[in-house]
């Protein structure tokens, strides 16, 4: 089990509809160009992303402005598991894609093993003026979403649960319960429900987070698998709390049902952006990088889905209204209630045992 995998697996169910390429997803197949056409355009890059809506809000909101502003084309590909075309086309000392929205782990794992570009933030200052946990020598955030406590208003009208400490709290806040069948931000609110504060949980203490996950264990009604089955289980009534992704719980509360959630102790997540080693457009590629990340443009995203902006300056444009701003995981008020994941953690030896460890967790 790999964890940068999986946390595509999360991503890819929280982008509602996904385009399904084939395992040669990475050739590029009718690649859509913005800003102009690849015989006249005196630049362009290849982009490639997720695919569905998410892919499809990020085209209005920042590739095609991206593109005009710098005079550049802006060649589109999607595929839903970056990671094995990646090291193919780098492998083959010929990529042909360039910039790759994808899980920040990817990035860092790709960093290390030489198949992603080392950036400088000299040439990228929209990136350079983000916090430095936003960014990393490889990748530059760039939209969030977070795993929040969610619950039922049904069974909590008044007085829902609002921590970690409350889901474990069986007998203050009774009812049915589920959580992910996977270690990541499931360790961290585990550990969070047993007193740790959010900024203070890495290095996980592994053996902490399991004894605690042990005590919850015979009240969990399910371990869900998908973004889809966990917004079901809300939506049918099926369990009173659970752990989701929050774009998920809005949704079914657009549609009607009664369901909430709270950001208070939320795990924040991430995609970014990295450069392919030997990317074949490489200049025009860091160029892209800083203006995809630049403050107004992120500002546009949450206007079309419910992802957060990778560049909290984005909450500074006026762009995005108070009241919108207040129902994104990355705006700083919420943000500040919340753990930012460490992708760093996740991808070292530690993290890998931890997933490997989870397997022999939920079989006993």
């Amino acid at each position: 089990m790999r964890s940068v995998s999986e946390i595509t697996l999360a991503m890819e169910e929280a982008r509602m509809t996904t385009k399904q390429n084939s395992a040669l997803g990475y050739a590029l197949l009718g690649a859509i160009a913005f800003g102009g056409t690849a015989a006249n355009a005196a630049e362009q890059i290849t982009f490639v992303s997720q695919g569905g809506a998410y892919q499809a809000a990020q085209t209005v909101a920042i590739l095609d402005p991206s593109a005009k502003k710098l005079g550049i084309t802006i060649n589109q590909d999607s595929i839903p598991d970056a990671w094995p075309a990646i090291k193919t086309q780098v492998g083959s000392g010929k990529p042909i894609w360039d910039v790759v929205d994808t899980p920040t782990g990817y990035c860092l794992r790709g960093g290390e093993q030489g198949l992603i570009e080392k950036l400088d933030f000299s040439k990228i200052p929209n990136a350079a003026a983000m916090p430095e946990a936003y960014r990393s020598p490889y990748s530059v955030s760039y939209e969030f979403y977070s795993s929040v406590l969610a619950y039922s208003q049904k069974t909590f009208p008044k007085d829902a649960p609002n921590s970690w400490v409350d889901f474990w709290d069986v007998k203050k806040f009774p009812g049915r319960r589920a959580l992910r069948n996977h270690p990541i931000a499931t360790l961290e609110a585990a550990l969070m429900a047993d007193g740790v504060a959010p900024d203070k949980l890495y290095p996980l203490d592994v053996d902490r987070a399991f004894k605690k996950l042990e005590e919850i264990k015979p009240h969990i009604t399910v371990w869900w698998t998908s973004g889809a089955q966990s917004a079901q289980l809300l939506n049918d009534g099926e369990v009173d709390m659970e752990m989701a992704w929050n774009g998920r719980v809005s949704a079914v509360a657009k549609e009607g049902a009664k369901v909430s959630f709270t950001y208070n102790q939320g795990i924040l997540q991430s995609t970014s952006l990295c450069i392919l080693k030997g990317a074949p457009n490489l200049e025009t590629a860091v160029k892209f990088l800083n203006e995809a990340v630049d403050p107004v443009h992120q500002a546009n995203l949450p206007l079309h889905i419910d992802y957060g902006p990778g560049n909290p300056k984005a909450f500074e444009t006026n762009v995005i209204k108070p009241e919108r701003a207040a129902q994104l995981p990355s705006e700083p008020a919420n943000a500040a209630k919340q753990a930012l994941m460490s992708y760093a953690w996740w991808s070292s030896p530690a993290g890998e045992a931890a997933e490997k460890r989870w397997a022999s967790f939920m079989q006993k």
